[in-house]
C-alpha cells in the first residue's frame, strides 16, 4: 500500500556517502541532553478509540470507534530530541538504518538545489527524494549537520532505530492505544489534543504545512522544538503535527508494517489531514524519513 505520509525506502536505492558527524559536534549535541527523561505517568482507563468522522480516512482503518481499556503507563512529555539521540549514539556507537543504507527520504523543499537535481524521487509521491548521505545527523544530506538543533525532534529514524533506542533506555515504544489515549489528553472523541477546533481563536496549536502543498510553502518548513506548542491536558507536547511518531502497533492483521501516529509538518488540508488524534499511517520497519521520530513509553 502506497502512502503519501510514509513512502517506503526503495529496495534498489543506490548507497551514497556515509553520513557522519564530527566527534566533537556529537559530544556537544549529547551534552545538551537533559540528565533525566521527563516521563508523564498516566493512570490509564477506558476511552473511545478511533474516529467515524467524515474527515477520517477509512482506508487508514481509523474506525470504527471502539471502547478500549488502557492499563497505567508512562510516556515521554515530548518526542526524543536530537540531543537525546546523540547521547545514545555517543554511548553505544549505534548506526541508524539511514547510515547503513547510505540514504534517507527528504522533503524536496528541504533538500539543497544540487541534491534536488540528482536525487531520485519516489514515483507516487515525487515531493520525497531519496537523498544519499541523509541521516539523523545530516537531515538534508551531506553538509547539513550544521542545521541540527538539539531541541528539535530527531528525524530519519526507522522503526528499528527507535526500538534500539528504547531498549538502551530500558523502555519501549508506546502501543497504539496508549499513544491515542495520551494524545487525547483526557478528552473524548475530539479530533485534536486540545479540542474540536484546529485553530481556536485563530491561534496555531501545531506545526503543519502552511501554503500550497508541496511547492509553495507560505513560511518555514520543517520540525520545530519538541515543546514549541502548548501541551495537552496530560502535559504532553506536539502529539499532533511536527513529526510522525512510531508505535509498536501493526497496521492490520494482514499488514505487519509498524504504525506511525500524529501527523507532521507536511500535513496539509489539500492532500493529507492526518494531523488528528485518530490518524494513522505506516511504512516498512527499515524506512527512515525526514518527518518521522518517536517518543518512549514505560509500563508502570
Amino acid at each position: 500500500m502506497a502512502s503519501c505520509c510514509g513512502p517506503a525506502r526503495a529496495a534498489d536505492g543506490t548507497p551514497g556517502p556515509a553520513a557522519g558527524i564530527d566527534p566533537e559536534a556529537l559530544r556537544c549535541l549529547a551534552g545538551a541532553a537533559a540528565d533525566d527523561l521527563h516521563l508523564v505517568g498516566l493512570r490509564g482507563g477506558r476511552f473511545l478509540m478511533g474516529s467515524d468522522s467524515q474527515q477520517a480516512y477509512p482506508e487508514d482503518r481509523e474506525g470504527p470507534v471502539r471502547s478500549v481499556e488502557v492499563a497505567p503507563f508512562a510516556i515521554s512529555a515530548t518526542a526524543v530530541t536530537v540531543a537525546e539521540f546523540a547521547a545514545f549514539v555517543l554511548s553505544t556507537g549505534y548506526r541508524t538504518d539511514a547510515e547503513r543504507y547510505g540514504n534517507s527520504l527528504v522533503f524536496q523543499e528541504l533538500a539543497p538545489s544540487r541534491l534536488r537535481r540528482t536525487s531520485p524521487a519516489v514515483a507516487a509521491t515525487p515531493w520525497w527524494l531519496q537523498v544519499a548521505g541523509a541521516a539523523w545527523c545530516a537531515p538534508a544530506g551531506p553538509g547539513s549537520s550544521r542545521t541540527l538543533q538539539p531541541e528539535h525532534p530527531v528525524t530519519h529514524i526507522s522503526h528499528r532505530d527507535a526500538v534500539a533506542y528504547t531498549l538502551w533506555l530500558g523502555a519501549r515504544l508506546p502501543a497504539e492505544d496508549e499513544w491515542e489515549f495520551a494524545a487525547r489528553g483526557g478528552l473524548q472523541q475530539q479530533p485534536y489534543p486540545w479540542g474540536e477546533n484546529r485553530e481556536p481563536r485563530g491561534v496555531p496549536m501545531m506545526n503543519t504545512f502552511d501554503g500550497e502543498f508541496p511547492h509553495h510553502p507560505a513560511g518555514p518548513v520543517g520540525p520545530v522544538a519538541v515543546d514549541a506548542y502548548a501541551p495537552n491536558g496530560f502535559g504532553l507536547h506536539n502529539m499532533t503535527g511536527n513529526v510522525w511518531e512510531w508505535t509498536s502497533g501493526a497496521f492490520s492483521v494482514s499488514d505487519a508494517r509498524p504504525v506511525m501516529r500524529g501527523g507532521s509538518y507536511l500535513c496539509h488540508d489539500s492532500y493529507c489531514r492526518r494531523y488528528t488524534t485518530s490518524a494513522r499511517s505506516a511504512t516498512t520497519a527499515e524506512t527512515s524519513l525526514g518527518h518521522t521520530g518517536f517518543r518512549v513509553a514505560l509500563s508502570t
